[in-house]
């Protein structure tokens, strides 16, 4: 007869791994990996560029080093990796459903953890009309084309968005000798730190805020695009390619499918700060729980993760049954966990993280029971992180909802 299965992960990029090598190191004896791709390591495998690791590994590795990195750590840990494996279905009782090159199968385990991550908005759900020619993807289809399978899609692109990604996705075009011809963001300003943008404009790549995309145009290939501006005025550029960026959503199709309920606002699965899903035999860590965060954290989150699971094992966590409730005011985007189970510990995710809606600048107040327990001035923009320290807020007895609130700068 096999050994039971203490614990299934379902992804192996950073958080998936850092979680069932944290299990491995909390003395479970036996913790799965499953893989539908070929190989390990997520989506750092397809960024042939630094900065990757230097908290994890004390040295700054390109993305592709930094993922067999993260599977020579798996493997030492005695991870079982099972590659080409996707998963159909989750089920009550920490089942899963899975296809693999051997057939169909079912897995039993005691845990599942769920690291999924992200996935780009593809041009479709972004409504861009015009033309279908080739030539139109996003940055994860030019890493793999380019880092993976060595071809080039396209020589002169335009870019659309100015999150972090979109500077990855510069510098794979950098790599293959393709030389951008514009980079276009809706908003007045950029969505990363302003001093990432230098490098577009250290390339001679043209910034282009305020801009819409309109139409695609092209035939067999992309020809051009309709570009608006936030006066009115529109103007043709030609370009053999369209590169969308960013507009990340949680890799949350299987939660969507399953009994395990969603979180509106981050569009991944409801949890506590362990982790934990409404199903309590199911646990979620990384970028499924919330669009996006960078490998580092995502690495460090999935270990938390791993050891709140193993500590669940042991019978460590407080239960499930009536957690804290989380509310967020107008102006916040969304909160992550939702829950909290109390008593508050020593194990899962140490802060409340959150995001807001638009560029704010005031006065940030976490209430319970009517009774301010929390409060922080605050300047932030949409993309920023948002932490509050689980440590610093006085629940008082009773409380069954926590509630966060922003007021304007401008307000008394």
């Amino acid at each position: 007869m096999a050994e039971p299965i203490d614990a299934v992960v379902v992804g192996s990029g950073p958080a998936g791994i850092a979680a069932a090598v944290a299990l491995r190191r909390q003395g479970l004896r036996r913790v799965l990996l499953l893989e539908r791709e070929d190989s390990a390591g997520g989506v750092p495998r397809h960024c042939g560029h630094p900065p990757f690791g230097m908290r994890e590994f004390g040295r700054v590795c390109t993305g592709p080093a930094y993922a067999r990195r993260l599977l020579d750590l798996a493997q030492q840990a005695g991870v079982e990796l099972h590659l080409r494996t996707t998963v159909l279905a989750l089920l009550p009782d920490a089942v899963l459903d899975i296809v693999s090159p051997a057939g169909r199968d079912r897995l039993q385990a005691r845990r599942v953890i769920l690291a999924t991550g992200v996935r780009e908005t593809p041009r479709s759900a972004r409504l861009v009309s015009g033309d279908r020619p080739l030539g139109v993807i996003n940055t994860g289809a030019l890493q793999a084309f380019v880092h993976l399978q060595g071809l080039v899609p396209f020589r002169r692109p335009v870019i659309v968005g100015t999150e972090l990604v979109a500077l990855s996705a510069l510098l794979t075009c950098r790599t293959a000798g393709i030389a951008p011809v514009a980079l276009i963001e809706s908003a007045a300003r950029p969505s990363t730190y302003w001093p990432c943008m230098l490098l577009p404009r250290l390339q001679g790549i043209a910034v282009h805020y305020g801009t819409q995309l309109l139409e695609i145009r092209g035939r067999q290939r992309v020809e051009s695009v309709l570009l608006q501006r936030a006066d009115g005025s529109q103007q043709d550029i030609a370009c053999d390619g369209v590169l969308f960026t960013g507009c990340f959503v949680p890799e949350a199709a299987l939660v969507r499918a399953s009994h395990l309920a969603l979180a509106d606002s981050t569009g991944g699965p409801q949890v506590d700060q362990f982790g934990r899903c409404s199903d309590p035999r199911f646990f979620a860590a990384g970028n499924l729980l919330r669009p996006l965060e960078t490998a580092g954290w995502s690495f460090r989150e999935g270990a938390r993760i791993g050891q709140a699971v193993a500590a669940d094992l042991r019978g460590r966590l407080p239960g499930a049954q009536q957690p804290l409730t989380i509310e967020c005011a107008q102006g916040i985007r969304y909160v992550m966990p939702q829950l909290l189970s109390l008593p508050l510990g020593p194990y899962g995710l140490p802060e409340l993280q959150l995001r807001v809606g638009r560029a704010t600048r005031g006065l940030l107040t976490v209430s319970a029971l009517g009774r301010q327990i929390w409060r922080q001035r605050l300047r932030s923009l949409p993309q920023r992180r948002i932490l509050v320290p689980l440590r610093q807020l006085a629940l008082p007895d009773g409380a069954s909802t926590l509630r966060i609130a922003l007021s304007d700068s401008s307000d008394p």
